[in-house]
């Protein structure tokens, strides 16, 4: 172990320059200081050609005609448009609008809450990943999770993963071949291959025995690299409400049957709704615990999602919060290297992985899957002779929830399978 933690130094892979300049990074905070969203309810589908397109609107005028009709709203407002984006899954169109430099946000919120054309306003909140400190002696996660006997039952084939975060990097050694779609929602700032999205693309699904870097949870997935997100310096990744918006409906729309999102901030209605509505189709939604706020942050705290934190986490959970690891991740970086990952991010991509894996073994499922991984989590606690903590769940046993999803043995054979 000392070997490979000297190995990793030596060939400077725990070091990373950001791949967009903080000069583009703080442009893009400035250009959504004065921002705020509008939504407006979309008329229904059978009057709308484009009703069944997720990216954009039909080639027949509607998008003018609906620009046109946001430009008038936004002008008897005082207001100048920026941009917009569809959300058929959700009936709206969101449209981003900029406000003069005197006028209070609220007061601004509260004129176009008493507007009938507007569904609703609100302002654009900034999110961020969750990383910790990243050197600590390197604890495999693969030997924690005893990865290669999960991978007897099941790797995850032909599941589709969102990762919902920064650029990921599709050519990485460890990362070729496993990108099915890498698409970017960030405007104004380069799309790039950066750490954060890199890192946790690497967790769920890396290649598996091809003889270098790492494997992941979920070798065999099919990933969606949804970029929302963009490094703004070292461990410093930030994304906003309508980036995230927008990789959020694209996932609703490409039927992906997980979503991860190692992210946290504010509650948002645009992105709790987009989120109500993947929980209603049955997708399982992972979400990081954010360490500094005391009920987890948003999503992690939202109702349904599958809140996860790191395992040496020793602070009062919330109910239901699930324990992965977390700390000491050998992870893909982008450029062909790999380093180490501490953070409640990479927890999430561990139970996102794990999700993909349930998921090959019963497709046809469609269960809360928030209430499935946090009873398999108390029944290993139980099986192992622990008594759970009223309300929580613990550090989950990877190796217990594929069996119980197999009917069958895959690590050591206790005799939880019988009870």
């Amino acid at each position: 172990m000392k070997r490979l933690l000297a190995a990793l130094f030596s060939i400077g892979l725990l070091c990373c320059a950001p791949p967009c300049s903080a000069q583009a990074a703080e442009n893009q905070a400035a250009a959504t200081s004065r921002q705020l969203l509008v939504m407006l309810r979309m008329p229904p589908p059978h009057y709308r050609p484009d009703g069944s397109y997720g990216g954009g609107y039909g080639e027949d005028g509607t998008r003018a005609v609906r620009r046109r009709e946001a430009a008038a709203l936004a002008a008897a407002h005082g207001l100048r448009l920026v941009d917009d984006w569809p959300m058929p899954a959700i009936g709206i169109d969101c449209f981003v609008m900029e406000y003069p430099g005197s006028a209070p946000l609220e007061r601004m919120l509260d004129a176009l809450a008493h507007d009938p054309r507007v569904a609703w306003a609100q302002a654009v909140h900034e999110y961020r990943g969750l990383d910790g400190d990243p050197l600590y002696p390197v604890q495999p996660a693969a030997r924690a999770w005893r990865l290669g006997e999960l991978h007897r039952a099941s790797t995850g084939r032909k599941v589709t993963v969102a990762v919902i975060d920064s650029g990921v990097d599709a050519s990485h050694p460890d990362l070729a071949g496993q990108i099915a779609l890498r698409k970017n929602f960030v405007d104004g700032v380069a799309d790039a291959a950066e750490d954060h999205g890199t890192a946790v693309a690497g967790i769920v699904a890396a290649r598996a025995g091809n003889g270098q870097g790492i494997a992941g949870v979920a070798p065999q997935a099919r990933l969606l690299a949804l970029r929302a997100c963009w490094q703004a310096a070292p461990r410093d990744t930030r994304c906003n409400s309508f980036t995230l918006g927008k990789a959020l409906h694209f996932a609703l729309l490409s039927d992906a049957r997980v979503i991860n999102l190692s992210l946290g901030g504010p509650p948002d209605r645009l992105l709790q709704t987009l989120v109500d509505t993947a929980l209603a189709r049955g997708m399982a939604v992972v979400c990081a615990v954010d360490p500094e706020r005391a009920d987890g942050g948003f999503p992690a705290a939202y109702p349904g999602v599958i809140a996860v934190t790191t395992a040496d986490d020793r602070r009062v959970l919330p109910a239901g919060t699930l324990q992965a690891p977390g700390a000491d991740i050998p992870a893909t970086l982008p450029g062909a290297r790999w380093g180490l990952v501490s953070g409640s991010s990479y927890a999430a991509a561990h139970v996102a992985g794990l999700a993909a894996l349930l998921i090959e073994l019963r497709p046809g499922s469609r269960p809360p899957w928030r209430t499935a991984f946090v009873t398999a989590a108390r029944a290993s606690l139980a099986a192992h002779g622990a008594v759970p903590q009223p309300g929580q769940a613990g550090s989950i046993d990877a190796c217990a929830t594929i069996a119980r999803a197999a009917g069958a043995c895959v690590c050591l054979c206790p005799d939880f399978l019988h009870r």
